[in-house]
């Protein structure tokens, strides 16, 4: 398959005539630009030529350049007073490949993956350290990027791989270890002063971790399915996740060498994240003492206001690891991404059908059920993800190229890609259902309401909205009247498509969240009140004539059942209870059609 545009017209170069316009964050104010290139239309890219036989996307045209030997550095950390107990200096190890054009004195921007991923797992089966290329996060950078003139860094934070000090699990320390990392960089004789943060994961929450830092060098991150705050990341409206119980503990001892530095690892921060799970999800609103490790662990709110870059947004609708909460969510009434927008940051967003994985990563988007992402998988890859990136890079770290378009590409359901200036929508239409409408299947306790726990479910099935098809599109909700019998208790919703059952989405809350959010309160059984319930981020077609269905139980997927278990069951009023359906009309003329072939690698 040839690498290239195919018809060479419609790749022209010209000089810039006029001065560069910028927003209030994110353009690269400092850069002189060159010339600018025209890339292909997004629209066109579906007729370009694409090499898609390996594991990841490529980029159209291959660059000239050549990585030099790979390179070591440890940086010195003055962290005195950064640990309860801990070290008052220590080093951050990277390990980062220059182009070869930095031979004649060019000065190069920087791309960098920070990870506590290096060198990690049990003795004879660990990961490669930085030194060596990572596979599919480095080696993506590193085969696309390097060739066209930037640098790749790989970093190890705190207490991982080479680096010393404490595993500060995405604490101030770590944070402070990556930054120093950042300025390093950025001050480099080879660096032309700009570095972006790439990954997916931890290695999109380090992203987030820098840019609460404030770096003068840090011009854009990417983050993909990056945790943006540990709290909701564990649990949403006090529901908790299995692995709540054991995230930091997890990591601890996953860092490990198994020598005497171990005890070094190990400071207050680190012992305190061990008991964090176990203590929110028993104590719930007894728990004030914990804010203080989750409000430490929150970069997203610190970050606005003070990040001076751009941000490119990757979220997986069907991630079940880094919800897209993490993205479109936040405290009750703040959706992050229009919040960024708000206030003047240039961000744009691919928001895709996949679970925990890279817009390209084609291995795994082949492994989805239907009603989480299976009915997109014909659609799903994107093969054009690196000259996506490409064309992003070149002008906020390089200052080439036209503007990026800073638009929200998203994924329906049955595979569709269309863009939209934000996502959510700025002009849903709310569908109100009052469920007094709707038939209700439950368990009634003495002729009163139905009951949610202890095994006992409730079905509501309301009846079609439309003789059309509907197009759900954001933040869906769901406001159920309960009755507690205990000072406990949840409710986690599926929503369906009440004709076929295919899942549509899901909710869940513990009652003493009701008000949504982190901030537990007290109830009292027999006493009526309001779970005000959101689902996280749908963007599905519900056909013509369908209805909605939800299934309410105690437990769902991978939360955990309440902390009171069988005992704190939940009577639901239905009849003064309303959910609402964000809705959306399209022409179709913002549809994009994706570059898909059956010589792809995920189709042969």
């Amino acid at each position: 398959m040839v690498r290239g545009f195919g018809k060479q017209s419609i790749f022209l170069t010209f000089l810039i005539l006029s001065p560069f316009l910028s927003g209030c964050f994110g353009s690269p104010e400092s850069l002189e630009i060159e010339e600018e290139s025209v890339y292909p239309d997004i629209y066109q890219r579906h007729t370009m030529d694409w090499n898609w036989t390996g594991s990841y996307s490529m980029v159209l045209s291959p660059g000239p350049h050549t990585a030099l030997p790979v390179q070591e550095a440890t940086i010195d950390v003055d962290t005195s007073g950064t640990w309860d107990g801990g070290p008052d200096s220590a080093e951050v190890h990277l390990s980062y490949w220059l182009p070869s054009n930095t031979e004649v004195g060019e000065k190069v921007p920087v791309i960098a993956v920070v990870s506590p991923y290096f060198s990690y797992g049990q003795p004879g089966s660990e990961s490669s350290p930085t030194n060596i290329v990572s596979a599919g996060r480095g080696e993506f950078i590193y085969d696309n990027f390097i060739p066209h003139g930037y640098a790749l860094a790989q970093v190890a934070v705190f207490a991982t791989e080479l680096s010393t000090g404490c595993f500060d699990y995405r604490g101030d320390g770590e944070g402070l270890g990556i930054h120093s990392a950042v300025e390093w960089l950025g001050t480099q004789d080879w660096s032309n002063g700009n570095v972006a943060i790439y990954g997916k994961s931890y290695e999109g929450a380090t992203a987030w971790e820098a840019a609460a830092q404030g770096s003068e060098h840090l011009k854009t991150i990417v983050p993909i399915s990056g945790t943006t705050a540990l709290g909701p990341l564990l649990y949403k409206n006090g529901s908790a996740e299995a692995r709540s119980q054991v995230m930091h503990s997890n990591y601890g001892g996953s860092i490990l060498d198994y020598d005497n530095d171990d005890l070094d690892n190990m400071c207050g921060d680190v012992l305190e994240g061990f008991l964090a799970g176990p203590t929110r999800y028993g104590l719930g609103e007894l728990d004030p003492y914990m804010d203080n490790y989750y409000d430490e662990r929150s970069h997203i709110d610190k970050a606005l206001g003070l990040y001076n870059g751009s941000i490119y947004w990757v979220q997986g609708l069907q991630d079940w690891n880094v919800d897209p909460h993490q993205v479109f969510g936040g405290p009750p009434g703040i959706n992050w991404y229009q919040a960024y927008i708000d206030e003047g940051y240039e961000v744009a967003g691919m928001i895709g059908q996949w679970e925990h994985n890279y817009p390209d990563q084609w291995s795994k988007h082949n492994a989805q059920d239907s009603g989480y992402g299976g009915e997109a998988i014909q659609n799903m890859t994107r093969w054009d993800w690196a000259q996506d990136l490409f064309e992003w890079m070149e002008y906020y770290l390089k200052g080439i190229g036209p503007k990026p378009n800073l638009h929200a590409q998203i994924q329906r359901n049955d595979g569709e890609w269309r863009i939209e200036e934000t996502w959510p929508p700025a002009d849903v239409f709310r569908q109100s259902i009052d469920l007094s409408s709707c038939e209700s299947d439950g368990t009634f306790a003495g002729g009163g309401a139905p009951v949610v726990g202890g095994g006992q479910t409730i079905t509501i099935d309301c009846p079609s909205l439309s003789a059309s098809a509907l197009h759900i599109a954001g933040l869906a909700t769901i406001h159920l009247t309960a009755v507690p019998t205990f000072n406990g208790g949840q409710i986690f919703v599926e929503m369906q498509d009440g004709e076929t059952g295919l899942r549509l989405g899901h909710a869940t809350m513990d009652i003493r969240y009701h008000a949504g959010g982190y901030d537990a309160q007290t109830v009292i059984p027999g006493e009526a009140i309001t779970m005000l319930m959101e689902f996280q981020a749908i963007d599905a077609i519900l056909p013509a004539g369908h209805g909605i269905r939800f299934v309410l139980s105690d437990q769902g997927e991978d939360y955990l059942a309440p902390a009171c278990g069988n005992t704190c069951t939940i009577h639901v009023i239905s009849s003064s209870s309303t959910a609402e359906l964000p809705l959306i009309d399209r022409s179709g003329s913002n549809i994009l059609i994706t570059p898909q072939s059956q010589e792809a690698a995920n189709n042969q």
